[in-house]
C-alpha cells in the first residue's frame, strides 16, 4: 500500500489549540503529515512567515502522541495543489468548525479536485471545545488586552504578546509570489 501523505494548509497566525487538535488528529489519519504554512499578506499577518513556521514547529514538538516524528512544517507560497504535488501528498486535510465553514471548504475541495484528481480532501470536525476558536478572534482579543490563554498554548500566547508589543503586525508585508492577493471570501473563518 502506498504511503498516505497529507497536507494540512493554513496561515497559522497564530497557531491555536484548534489547529493543534486538527494536526494531532490528522497525524493519525495519514502516514506522514506536512503542515503547510501559507503566505497570505491579504490577512494582515501578525507574524512574518518565518516566525509562523517556527511557532508551528515548536508546537508540533510539544504534541503528546508521538506523532511529531511524522510531522513536518514547511512554508509555501504556491498554489496548494502544486505544494501538495511537490511533497508527494495524496490527501489535503481541512478542519471544519461549523456549517458555515463547509460551503467554502466544499467549493475549494471541488476546485482542487478539478486541478488534480489524484489528491483527495479529508474534512475533520474540530473538537467541540475548539469549534469557536479562530486566529482572527485570538488576535483581536490580544490586541484589546484580553486573556487568550484558553485558546492558545502558553508558548503561543507569549509570542502573541511580544508581537502586539512590537507593533501588532508583521514587520514587512509578505509577497505572495505573484503580485496579487486574493482575500478569503467574506464570512470565512479558517481553522
Amino acid at each position: 500500500m502506498a504511503e498516505r501523505i497529507g497536507i494540512y494548509p493554513g496561515t497559522f497566525d497564530p497557531a491555536t489549540n484548534g489547529h493543534l487538535d486538527i494536526i494531532g488528529r490528522a497525524a493519525g489519519v495519514v502516514d506522514r503529515l506536512v503542515v503547510g504554512v501559507a503566505v497570505n499578506a491579504g490577512k494582515g499577518p501578525l507574524f512574518p512567515l518565518e516566525e509562523r513556521v517556527e511557532i508551528v514547529r515548536e508546537e508540533v514538538r510539544m504534541l503528546n502522541n508521538n506523532a511529531a516524528s511524522r510531522i513536518e512544517v514547511k512554508p509555501f507560497q504556491t498554489l496548494l495543489m502544486h505544494f501538495a504535488k511537490s511533497n508527494g501528498a495524496n490527501v489535503i486535510i481541512r478542519g471544519l468548525r461549523a456549517v458555515s465553514d463547509f460551503e467554502y471548504e466544499f467549493q475549494m475541495a471541488a476546485m482542487n479536485r478539478r486541478l488534480d484528481v489524484s489528491v483527495d480532501t479529508v474534512f475533520l470536525m474540530a473538537a467541540e471545545s475548539q469549534q469557536f476558536i479562530s486566529s482572527r478572534f485570538v488576535k483581536e482579543i490580544a490586541r484589546l488586552g484580553g486573556d487568550i490563554s484558553p485558546f492558545v498554548s502558553p508558548r503561543v500566547a507569549q509570542h502573541v504578546r511580544r508581537a502586539i508589543a512590537r507593533g501588532g503586525d508583521a514587520a514587512k508585508p509578505e509577497d505572495d509570489g505573484i503580485g496579487t492577493t486574493i482575500p478569503a471570501p467574506a464570512g470565512r473563518k479558517p481553522i
